[in-house]
């Protein structure tokens, strides 16, 4: 099993889940995050830490982030790994928890 970083992350990208994460599976894009999922150890230390609740356990993935188990995979395989913490978009306070941002993912 694995965890993927959902729609929320979208515009906001904060990274406190990297600093935690013991196999360094995140992957950083131009607005958000993603986890490869095939070096993903399913310890879920990633979960609790996100400030917009934006990462979910592959088993309790909501049915409308559902494309984001298969976003995470093809992105991890393209984006740079992302290791250390970094300060969160600036409009990140403003984006948190706004529905319907997919259109956003910036590849």
């Amino acid at each position: 099993m694995t965890f993927i970083v959902g729609e929320n992350c979208i515009r906001c990208k904060h990274t406190d889940c990297v600093e935690v994460c013991p196999v360094d599976c995140f992957y950083e894009g131009p607005n958000m995050l993603v986890i490869n999922p095939d070096e993903c150890i399913d310890c879920a230390l990633c979960e609790p830490e996100c400030p917009v609740d934006a990462i979910y356990a592959e088993d309790e993935i909501p049915e409308d982030q559902a494309e984001f188990l298969e976003l995470n995979a093809e992105l991890s395989e393209q984006w740079p790994n992302i290791t250390e913490m970094k300060d969160p978009l600036p409009e990140a306070e403003e984006w948190a928890d706004k529905p319907n941002k997919r259109e956003f993912l910036e590849r």
